[in-house]
């Protein structure tokens, strides 16, 4: 088709070139190779984490949260391999009510412990979206002055919507983290709920963070976490606040008299602090250890490390059983038909349930045979 601008009574019209566009692709992008990351055997990442190499530490915590069967199994080898190298860490789980400030304290506990030499691995557990299951793992972006210390690490676990198996994972997490050397560790909850008991049953020391002002403070405590506690602390103890804390603390005391002497035969203490103006951390600090100088003494460190140890056999096998009969195809086929029966009112749930289970054992039996 002609174009107009090229007819001779248009002479004095100019049509400058356009200019030469870009390929949409990048053209070096043929030329450069992706690297592929390094696939490394099971003794190369048990030997990098020992000698404290975080990028090999942090690929071998991923192997660890994957559910693909081929990084299970060398994550489990992975893990037996670390086992000689565990045990020497002071761990801590820290829980506290919404707005109670856990990520400012932790930063302020966990300079003050890098400053003094220690090695310190923050393990916090973020809630997932029950939608999109999704998490935000924002602890970095909270504790950007620790995050940058080279004697820290922080490694955040999405809860993936089920608390038994990132617990698992996280305490997993904890052996390799002992095997890099770390001498302090963190476990930070998702905050006052049921992630409590499964932290609780994997640290040393249990410490809730609570904070003044925000009404009747022991409402929103539950009776278990109190019982569960080594210590508590009252944050945001600032000028303005001191009365309200003060309060605060006495109904803490008076609320923990009312519960019978825990086993570890320790009376849980109360501080208050301020983890926004650093003052007390080193308070909370002492009263941790002398809560670990108590226990070693009487015995009850090691027996409370034994009985999680046990307690964490039988979780496992709860959480293999499931993943065995769910990962079942029959078992997918036959949840789908008693589904619809439910649905249709033909069946009771129990009664479902019981027929679900009689025809897996079945068919393990029929398989033995």
């Amino acid at each position: 088709m002609a174009h107009i601008e090229n007819d001779p009574k248009y002479k004095g019209l100019v049509v400058n070139d356009g200019i030469v566009q870009p390929p949409s692709v990048n053209p070096y992008l043929q030329s450069q190779r992706i690297k592929k990351r390094k696939q490394y055997s099971a003794a190369e990442i048990v030997d990098g984490i020992v000698k404290g190499n975080r990028v090999i530490l942090s690929q071998a915590v991923t192997l660890i949260e994957s559910e693909l069967p081929e990084h299970e199994i060398i994550a489990q080898e992975i893990i037996e391999r670390c086992l000689p190298y565990s045990g020497n860490s002071i761990k801590i789980g820290i829980t506290g009510v919404p707005g109670a400030g856990k990520s400012t304290f932790i930063e302020a506990l966990g300079m003050f412990l890098v400053q003094q030499g220690h090695q310190l691995a923050v393990l916090a557990i973020d809630p997932s979206s029950e939608r999109t299951k999704g998490s935000i793992l924002g602890d970095k972006t909270r504790m950007i002055e620790l995050s940058r210390q080279p004697n820290a690490f922080i490694r955040p676990s999405p809860s993936a919507g089920t608390l038994g198996g990132v617990a698992r994972k996280t305490r997993e997490t904890i052996l390799l983290c002992e095997a890099a050397g770390f001498n302090t560790i963190f476990v930070e909850t998702m905050g006052v709920g049921q992630s409590e008991t499964v932290v609780h049953s994997m640290v040393d020391f249990f410490l809730l963070l609570q904070v003044a002002g925000t009404g009747d403070e022991l409402q929103g405590i539950k009776r278990g976490i109190m019982e569960m506690v080594d210590g508590i602390a009252i944050n945001k103890a600032e000028e303005g606040n001191l009365e309200r804390v003060n309060l605060t603390k006495a109904q803490l005391v008076n609320a923990l008299h009312m519960f019978p002497l825990p086993e570890s035969g320790w009376t849980p203490k109360v501080m208050t602090c301020s983890a926004m103006n650093h003052t007390n951390i080193d308070v909370i600090w002492a009263m941790i250890l002398s809560y670990i100088d108590f226990v070693k003494d009487n015995g009850f460190f090691q027996r409370n490390r034994t009985q999680q140890a046990t307690y964490w056999m039988y979780e496992a096998i709860n959480e293999q059983l499931k993943n065995h009969f769910y990962n079942d195809p029959n078992i997918a086929r036959w949840l789908k038909e008693y589904e619809q029966k439910i649905f249709a009112n033909e069946i009771f749930s129990f009664a479902a349930a019981s027929r679900l289970l009689d025809l897996y054992f079945n068919q393990l039996l029929k398989q033995k045979v």
